[in-house]
C-alpha cells in the first residue's frame, strides 16, 4: 500500500455521501455513521469532524483549532493533515 498524496491545505473536506456525524444517545457519544461502519472519534478526531463541513479549506480548521488550543499550528496542520487523508482514503470524507 502506499502513502495517501499529501492534502491540498486548500481543500475543503466534507461527509462522503452516506455518511453522516450523529450523537448515538444509546452508546453517550458521538460515531461517525457510514455504510456498513460505526466508527466511534476520539476527542480530537471529533474536534477536526465538526469542522468538516464542505465548505472551509483545511488551512482554515487549522488555524480554528490552533487559536481555540493555543498550540503550534505546525503540529495541528500535521495532524489535521494526516486524519483528513486517512479518512479520504476510508472513503469517510470527501475533498
Amino acid at each position: 500500500m502506499t502513502a495517501p498524496a499529501p492534502l491540498k491545505s486548500a481543500i475543503r473536506p466534507g461527509l462522503a455521501p452516506g455518511v453522516r456525524l450523529s450523537f448515538d444517545k444509546a452508546r453517550d457519544c458521538w460515531v461517525v455513521l457510514a455504510p456498513e461502519r460505526v466508527l466511534v472519534p476520539d476527542e480530537t478526531a471529533l474536534e477536526i469532524l465538526q469542522r468538516c463541513n464542505g465548505s472551509r479549506p483545511v488551512d482554515e480548521i487549522v488555524d480554528e483549532l490552533a487559536s481555540v488550543y493555543n498550540a503550534d499550528r505546525g503540529e495541528i496542520a500535521q495532524d489535521v493533515e494526516d486524519m483528513v487523508s486517512d479518512l479520504i482514503a476510508k472513503r469517510i470524507l470527501v475533498g
